[in-house]
C-alpha cells in the first residue's frame, strides 16, 4: 500500500477508492450524480479500478450480481442520492433473496441538510434496511474507511448478501486518517463449523435410510468450489439421488448418474416424486422456498428431514426439520463424509437399489417431452438447440424471468457451479441482460448468453448502450411469443382463459433496435433456419440480439399448481402419462 494511504488528511472520496483497492475490487458498476461527484473525481485519477457506466441504476446492481455470482467475489456498485438509491432497491432485494454478496455505495446530501428535504435527498438507510443484510450512514469521515472494510466482511461472511454504505457529500470532501483493512476487527463472526452431534445423527439416518434424497440449493455454490466438490464426492460414494433448486444448478453435474433434474413448481416429475416419496430428505444450502415445497403440510410427508444451513434464521422457518445442522456447507459436507467413512460406509444398499428402480420408472414418464412442429419454433426446441450448439464451450448463461427461464433450467445442462445466473427469489424481470454484462466483464473471453423473453428483456433494454460502449459480446437469445408467457399460462389454466393485459400490441423490431445501437440483429421464425441463426449469433464477435419467434401459446410443463403437493403435477401432452383435457393439461 502506498505510504500516502496512511497519512492524516486523506479525503473521504479518496478513502472510498483506497478501500476498494485494498479489498481487491477490479470493477465498479455505477452512474454518477451530484452527491457522488467527489468519488467519481477520485476514480478518474486512478487506473486500478475500472468503472462501468450503466444506463440505469437497477442495471448497475444486476450487473454487479452477475459479476458476483459468476466469480464468487463481491460485486460493487456506486450510485448517487435520491433516485439513484431508490432505483437500486429492486436489485438489492433481488440480491438479498438470492444471497448474492454486493457492496453498494450511495451518495447522500451533506450531513447538515439531512432531514431538510434537500434536492435529491431520500432516507436511503431507512428505505434499504429491509432489503439489505446491513447498511450504514457514515457521518464521521474518520469512520468511513473502516465502515467500507466492515461492509465487505458482512457481505461475504456467513450467508452472503447485499450491504449498503450511504456517504454524505461533505464526508467525501472532509479529511481524516485512513483505517487499514487489517485494523478492522468485526463483531460479526458467523459460525461455520457445525456441532458434531447433529452430524452423527444425520450419518446414522443415512445408514438406515431406504429412500434418501439430497435437496441442494444456492448455498452450496455460495460456499465455494470445495462445497460442490464435496457434494459430488458424497453422491458418488453413496449413490443417493440428488435434486436442486433453481439457484443450485451446476453444483452437481447435469450429466451425473444420480441427477434427477430441478425440483419444484417447474421441476421434473422424477425429482418431485422422489421428494414426495423419500424417507430421508437432506436439505443442503436451500431455504424451503414456496416454489420448492408446494403445500407445506404435504411436503415430503414420510421423511426424516435434515437441514444444513449457515443461516440460523432459515432453519425451522418454513419446514420443521428433525436434524438441524448450523454451519457452512463445505465444512458440514466434509464432516459428514469423514464420519460416514469412519463408521464403515454403511448403507441399506439393497433398499437403495430398489429406490433407484422406482426412480427410473418415474424417469420413464419423460416429463420434458414436447410435440415438435415443422411450422413454428417451439420454445423448448429453441432452448434444446441452443444447449446442443454451445455445450462444451466456456459458457455462462443468464436469464430473464418467466417461461423462458424455466425452459432454460429444464433443457440446459450445467456441469459446474457459477455458470448459471438467474433471479430466483424475487423473480425480477429485467435481471438477465445487465447480469450478462457483469458476467462478460468478469470473463471477457467466455461465451455469455442471456436467455430472455421479449417482455422481460425490454425492462432493461437501455443497457445495450453499456454493452456497445465497452464492446461486450453478450448474446441476447430472445424467445419472442409476443406474450407475458407465464402470466398468460396461469390465466389459461387457473383464470378461465381470461387474458387480462398479458400481451403487447406494440413490440419493437428487435433487429432494427439492435442496429440502432450499432449491434447485430437476427430474426428467425422457421425451425429449419434455427440452427443457422444460432450459429450466426455465436460467430459474431460483438453484441447480438437474436429475435426467435416462437409458438405463442406454449405452456411450460411440468407444473405444480399453487397450493398443490409434489405428487399433483400437471404434465404436458407428450409425456407418457400426460393426457390433455379442455384445460390444456391433466392431473397425474
Amino acid at each position: 500500500m502506498p505510504a500516502q494511504a496512511n497519512r492524516p488528511g486523506m479525503t473521504g472520496a479518496k478513502m472510498v477508492v483506497q478501500a476498494l483497492k485494498d479489498q481487491g475490487v477490479e470493477v465498479v458498476f455505477g452512474y454518477p450524480g451530484g452527491a457522488v461527484l467527489p468519488i467519481y473525481d477520485e476514480i478518474f485519477q486512478q487506473n486500478d479500478i475500472r468503472h462501468i457506466l450503466v444506463r440505469h441504476e437497477q442495471g448497475a446492481i444486476h450487473a454487479a450480481e452477475g459479476y458476483a455470482r459468476s466469480t464468487g467475489k463481491p460485486g460493487v456498485a456506486l450510485v448517487t442520492s435520491g433516485p439513484g438509491a431508490t432505483n437500486a432497491v429492486t436489485g438489492l432485494t433481488d440480491a438479498l433473496l438470492d444471497s448474492i454478496p454486493l457492496v453498494v455505495l450511495t451518495g447522500q446530501v451533506p450531513t447538515f441538510l439531512i432531514g431538510s428535504d434537500g434536492f435529491q435527498e431520500a432516507d436511503t438507510v431507512g428505505i434499504t434496511r429491509p432489503c439489505t443484510k446491513h447498511n450504514w450512514l457514515v457521518k464521521d469521515p474518520a469512520k468511513l474507511s473502516g465502515t467500507i472494510h466492515e461492509a465487505f466482511h458482512v457481505a461475504t461472511s456467513g450467508r452472503p448478501g447485499p450491504v449498503l454504505v450511504d456517504i454524505p457529500k461533505d464526508v467525501q470532501f472532509a479529511s481524516a486518517e485512513y483505517t487499514q483493512k487489517q485494523a478492522v476487527k468485526s463483531h460479526y463472526q458467523p459460525k461455520v463449523k457445525a456441532d458434531p452431534a447433529p452430524i452423527e445423527a444425520l450419518v446414522e439416518a443415512m445408514e438406515r435410510a431406504e429412500r434418501p434424497v439430497l435437496y441442494t440449493g444456492g448455498g452450496v455454490i455460495n460456499s465455494g468450489p470445495a462445497a460442490s466438490q464435496l457434494l459430488r464426492e458424497l453422491v458418488g460414494a453413496t449413490n443417493i439421488p440428488i435434486t436442486s433448486t433453481l439457484m443450485g444448478l451446476g453444483a452437481y453435474p447435469a450429466s451425473g448418474p444420480a441427477w434427477l433434474g430441478m425440483l419444484g413448481m417447474h421441476g421434473t416429475y422424477e425429482a418431485n416424486m422422489t421428494m414426495h416419496g423419500c424417507d430421508l430428505m437432506i436439505c443442503v444450502g436451500a431455504r424451503f422456498d414456496d416454489r420448492i415445497t408446494g403445500r407445506t403440510d404435504s411436503f415430503s410427508p414420510q421423511s426424516i428431514k435434515a437441514h444444513i444451513d449457515i443461516d440460523a434464521s432459515s432453519i425451522n422457518k418454513v419446514i420443521h426439520v428433525d436434524i438441524p445442522i448450523l454451519g457452512d456447507v463445505a465444512h458440514a459436507l466434509e464432516d459428514i463424509l469423514n464420519v460416514w467413512k469412519s463408521r464403515g460406509r454403511r448403507l441399506e444398499r439393497e433398499a437403495l437399489q430398489g429406490w433407484w428402480t422406482q426412480i427410473d420408472e418415474w424417469r420413464a414418464v419423460d416429463c420434458l417431452a414436447f410435440k415438435p412442429s415443422e411450422r413454428t419454433i417451439k420454445p423448448q426446441h429453441a432452448v434444446q438447440r441452443l444447449e446442443a450448439l454451445t455445450k462444451g464451450r466456456d459458457r455462462y448463461i443468464t436469464t430473464e424471468v418467466g417461461q423462458h427461464q424455466m425452459w432454460a433450467a429444464q433443457y440446459m445442462g450445467f456441469e459446474a457451479p457459477n455458470r448459471w445466473m438467474t433471479s430466483g427469489g424475487l423473480g425480477t424481470m429485467g435481471y438477465g441482460f445487465p447480469a450478462s454484462i457483469g458476467v462478460q466483464l468478469a470473463h471477457p473471453d467466455a461465451l455469455v448468453i442471456n436467455v430472455a423473453g421479449e417482455a422481460s428483456w425490454l425492462m432493461n433494454m437501455q443497457e445495450m448502450g453499456t454493452a456497445m460502449q465497452y464492446r461486450l459480446p453478450v448474446k441476447q437469445f430472445i424467445l419472442n411469443n409476443e406474450r407475458l408467457g407465464m402470466v398468460r399460462q396461469w390465466q389459461e389454466l387457473l383464470h378461465g382463459e381470461r387474458y387480462s393485459s398479458s400481451w403487447s400490441e406494440a413490440l419493437p423490431d428487435f433487429v432494427k433496435l439492435a442496429e440502432a445501437f450499432g449491434a447485430k440483429g437476427i430474426q428467425v421464425s422457421d425451425p429449419a433456419d434455427l440452427d443457422d441463426a444460432i450459429r450466426e449469433m455465436l460467430d459474431h464477435d460483438g453484441p447480438v440480439i437474436l429475435d426467435c419467434l416462437v409458438e405463442k401459446h406454449e405452456n411450460c410443463f411440468p407444473m405444480i399448481p399453487s397450493g398443490k403437493a409434489h405428487n399433483e403435477m400437471l404434465l404436458g401432452e407428450a409425456s407418457t402419462q400426460g393426457v390433455i383435457d379442455s384445460a390444456g393439461a391433466a392431473l397425474v
